[in-house]
């Protein structure tokens, strides 16, 4: 059993003997916040209390243990370990060498954890022979029966709040008489809030509106509420409002509603599931039940996109267990171990010689910041009493993977006299792929990335990077290919002196069929929210007219339409030098001709007995015969069928030619 080291039964339970051991990690524990404690599932950490726990059912007694991977917050604080069936319990038992009951029989090989719920239990009492799943119903029966437990049912429920504490929001239409809220009359709507240039809080826990007394104390025994509702409360029925937005006696006419209908579709994050969209459902619902709507739901189609994740760096705080002189306030060094000595610390294979440079280098680091105190920290010899919290650390000051260590004592107060293990002269920082958050410092401004390749190019970038309801790490090294295609599309009507030149020559059937198959793939594209392949149709439109040496008016124009969604700013420009005096976002989008991108010829491959020696091209309408005629006439199929015996030729319209020899 395993109960979070916080809980106050710990201090109880734990007896005498484990008394040091429990203290020691408890001031650990301390020093680790709840996010790491969540986050960190590959560490193993813990301490036996010497207590136990008796299994009601046959009084066998259960160690008690404590560890920072149970939470007091999450539920009870405690849970009943089963390390066969769970990973985390299962590395548990195995670091501190607990015996493990198989309970679920051949499922469990001894080596790793198996959470099927289909096993027949074994080891497991009055439960022998029954399935898991099905046991928990009977487990729970029986500690109803014997009167030592109760089921419960417990209900998690994701709801915002429905009430801020700022100044921007709708304020709230009661009025309260002796501390009861009253509706406010329809003639006095609505309640506006009031003019102010105060924006702080009022210092007594109410919101901003508090500092307005004359507004909140509006009347003798009457006042107004000074919390405002939330974002969602009015941004969530918008939509509607749009549909009518002139109206000045109803939110929307029901013609109007009748004619709009439903929103076709909404792109959002998924994070606005628990507020913006809980309380779209909800307007809707309610107006739809008073019957103002005709339909019950606000969205046709929902897209979420997925998130731009960054790449986090993080350096490692060694942090050694000490008990030691508790009269003085004990500073601990702010000491830094770059990441594959942390990997040779974990996995025990440091250097001995490097080891014991580190060890004196942090007992000397304790005794600069503690000079009165008499006791260092102890078990210094042991590698498994050190400790490497990982910290996140800001991108800007990381190279690659190398820290400023300069700049890193600059960045905060606390780090000013931090000492570092560097490895091979550097300090190599650890990483990983999260959520780009400005608490995890892995944001990236996009002002250097515009300053450098244009705000096209991130434009593009961002939606090359991949589909659009996936997530996708934030990576700049493919955004020199956005760029050289923006450049390669520019200098397809500009000369190498920078001139604009444009043709207003016919197009060949060649160019006509890049610009039809470019078209008609964008456009499927957008009806899919698939941005990603568009810019790679773009790419390669831009690549096959630069081969065609193509700067035609009548393949440009049409590009231009179809590119400025995506880069705006370099077709605004192409679409003035072309010499059109209006804007090019009101132009209309081109329309794909499917006549020319019938094919009419085929490149077929010539096989000679099954392998492929060379390609001919042929109309599609040429006979059999004279393609075979062809082939064996050709210089290839004579070299390799030269004093060889020819057998048949097998002949494919629009599909292969194979010589048998």
């Amino acid at each position: 059993m395993v109960l979070a080291p916080e809980l106050d039964l710990v201090k109880k339970i734990t007896t005498p003997a484990q008394q040091k051991e429990v203290d020691e990690y408890l001031k650990y524990v301390e020093s680790r916040s709840e996010i790491d404690r969540m986050a960190e599932v590959k560490k193993i950490t813990g301490a036996f209390t010497g207590a136990y726990a008796v299994n009601p059912f046959n009084g066998r007694e259960i160690p008690i243990w404590i560890s920072e991977y149970v939470l007091a917050g999450y539920g009870t604080g405690a849970i009943m370990a089963v390390p066969c069936g769970d990973e985390r319990d299962h590395k548990f038992a195995k670091h501190f060498k607990i015996p493990i009951t198989n309970i679920i029989g051949s499922h469990y090989n001894g080596e790793e954890a198996n959470p099927t719920k289909e096993a027949i239990l074994e080891n497991s009492d009055f439960l022998n022979g029954l399935v898991m799943h099905k046991a928990i119903d009977v487990a729970a029966n029986r500690l109803e029966e014997l009167g030592i437990g109760k089921r419960q049912v417990n209900y998690k429920m994701r709801d915002a709040g429905w009430s801020r504490q700022r100044y921007w929001g709708e304020p709230f239409p009661v009025v309260f008489k002796d501390d009861v809220p009253y509706a406010m009359k329809e003639s006095e709507l609505p309640l506006e809030l009031p003019p102010s240039d105060n924006f702080k809080p009022s210092g007594n826990g109410e919101g901003p509106l508090a500092n307005l007394q004359d507004w909140i104390n509006f009347a003798p025994d009457l006042k107004r509420d000074s919390n405002t509702m939330p974002t969602h409360a009015g941004a969530a029925w918008y939509f509607m409002r749009y549909m009518d937005p002139h109206n000045k006696t109803a939110f929307a006419d029901r013609k109007a509603l009748d004619y709009w209908n439903q929103v076709d579709v909404y792109v959002g994050g998924s994070e606005h599931a628990v507020a913006h969209l809980l309380y779209a459902r909800l307007w809707t619902k309610v107006l739809h039940d008073l019957d103002y709507l005709n339909f019950d739901e606000p969205f046709k189609k929902l897209i979420n996109q997925g998130k731009i994740t960054g790449d986090s760096r993080f350096v490692y705080r060694a942090y050694i267990a000490f008990t030691g002189d508790t009269s003085i306030d004990y500073k601990l060094p702010q000491f830094f171990v770059s990441k594959g000595i942390v990997d040779a610390f974990t996995n025990e294979s440091i250097d001995e010689i490097q080891y014991k440079n580190i060890k004196e280098k942090y007992l000397n680091f304790c005794r600069k910041l503690n000079p009165t105190s008499k006791k260092l920290p102890d078990d210094l010899n042991d590698l498994s009493s050190w400790d490497f919290t990982p910290l996140h650390v800001d991108i800007s000051i990381v190279n690659g993977l190398e820290l400023n260590t300069k700049a890193f004592t600059q960045w905060k107060p606390d780090f000013a006299n931090a000492e570092f293990i560097l490895e091979d002269g550097k300090y190599i920082c650890g990483s990983a792929i999260e959520k780009m958050s400005k608490s995890y410092f892995n944001v990236v401004n996009p002002d250097q990335i515009i300053e450098n390749y244009g705000a096209d190019t991130l434009r593009m970038y961002e939606m090359f990077l991949g589909p659009l309801e996936q997530s996708k790490p934030w990576n700049t090294n493919g955004i020199d290919g956005v760029y050289k295609f923006l450049r390669r599309f520019w200098n397809l009507v500009h000369d190498q002196t920078g001139k604009f030149k444009v043709s207003d020559a016919e197009p060949t059937r060649d160019e006509l069929k890049v610009l039809h198959k470019t078209l008609k793939k964008v456009e499927q594209d957008i009806e899919n929210f698939s941005f990603n392949t568009s810019v790679s149709e773009f790419m390669i439109c831009a690549n096959e007219l630069s081969s065609l040496k193509c700067n035609k008016r009548a393949i440009i124009e049409p590009l231009v339409i179809a590119l400025s969604p995506f880069a705006p700013h370099i077709c605004e420009e192409l679409w003035s030098l072309l010499g059109n005096k209006d804007t090019v976002l009101n132009a209309s989008f081109p329309k794909f001709d499917e006549q020319y991108l019938i094919e009419s010829s085929f490149s077929y491959p010539i096989s000679i007995n099954g392998k492929v020696r060379a390609q001919m091209e042929f109309a599609l309408d040429v006979p059999k015969e004279e393609i075979e005629k062809a082939v064996l006439a050709s210089e290839v199929v004579q070299k390799w069928t030269e004093g060889k015996t020819l057998k048949k030729v097998i002949v494919v319209i629009g599909k292969i030619v194979n010589v048998v020899l």
